[in-house]
């Protein structure tokens, strides 16, 4: 276990999270900043990449459990690119059947402070694309404040982003 909030377990992702990742990763609505659904492949790649950040550096994102439901959403600390900037970055996706109930922003908080605590971070990012004002509302909650904007380039569209971040 990485973390445990009032009521989410923040855990390392494992094989067997496959299908309850796949449930988040195919419903064209909550992939929507990225452009439409992902097949099968895409999402065991998705998963892979995740392990081998696990690997690579002790960290990534993780299954979100709630008691009774298992795994709701995925959520955790990956280093990304913005600009030529590598930072240390929230990031947050979930069923959408558990959307605005404030799990995203429960899981966000202990993944930013567990960033702080264990990484010694001095600042923490979100990635969001400026069309998802859900992912703008949880950054806002998390204590962040936009700091950039830039773009993206993913599936073959220019994706304008704002890069939301807190301060230690």
């Amino acid at each position: 276990m990485i973390a445990r909030t009032e009521r989410l377990v923040l855990r390392p992702m494992t094989a067997d999270d496959l299908e309850p990742l796949r449930a988040i990763l195919s419903d064209p609505i909550a992939m929507t900043a990225y452009e439409g659904a992902f097949d099968d492949d895409e999402s065991a790649q998705w998963l892979a990449r995740n392990l081998r950040r696990y690997d690579d550096d002790g960290f990534g994102l993780w299954a979100v459990d709630l008691a009774g439901s298992g795994m709701i959403g995925q959520c955790g600390i990956t280093r990304q690119r913005i600009d030529d900037d590598e930072v240390l970055e929230v990031g947050y996706l979930f069923r959408r059947a558990y959307w605005h109930r404030g799990y995203a922003a429960e899981a966000a908080t202990a993944a930013r402070d567990w960033g702080f605590r264990e990484l010694g971070a001095e600042t923490i990012w979100a990635k969001v694309r400026d069309t998802n004002l859900a992912s703008m509302n949880v950054a806002i909650r998390l204590g962040m404040t936009v700091r950039r904007r830039f773009v993206v380039r993913y599936r073959g569209v220019d994706m304008p982003h704002l890069g939301f971040a807190v301060d230690r």
